[in-house]
């Protein structure tokens, strides 16, 4: 691939090194994340180096759970010189994560207490988590 670099990835290329598929940078280039090159002449686009870096940042950002708007926002960011705004975004993804996680251990309890009382219950009792859910 590195000699490839050199005159430029072509799409297919460009998801291949970045373990996504074409339609993924078409979306993203929609988006307004992914550049999208000039086609010359009777020729097809070619990517730099630079945009597998971008898409690479944006696959990261979304692992770290951050949306397509917050991925456009750190990519403003992306030279390294903005720091402390990084930082808050990142603080503000950690409170919704936060949350996110009390929210599932609320579920998971409740889930938890539903299942024992389906193992506990004998003869025509009404399934627990059946009528838990009809009960709302």
């Amino acid at each position: 691939m590195a000699s490839t670099c050199q005159q430029g990835l072509t799409i297919g290329e460009l998801a291949g090194g970045a373990g996504v598929n074409v339609e993924t940078i078409r979306f993203y280039q929609r988006k307004g994340l992914l550049p999208v090159p000039e086609r010359p002449w009777r020729g097809i686009r070619r990517y730099s180096a630079r945009e597998l870096g971008r898409l690479r940042f944006i696959r990261s950002a979304q692992r770290l759970g951050f949306s397509l708007d917050e991925i456009a926002e750190l990519l403003v960011l992306e030279d390294g010189s903005h720091c402390s705004a990084a930082r808050e975004q990142a603080e503000r993804k950690l409170v919704e994560v936060r949350a996110r996680l009390a929210d599932l251990q609320r579920i998971e309890h409740a889930l938890q207490a539903l299942v024992q009382r389906c193992r506990a219950a004998r003869g025509t009792v009404r399934c627990p988590l059946i009528g838990s859910l009809h009960d709302g």
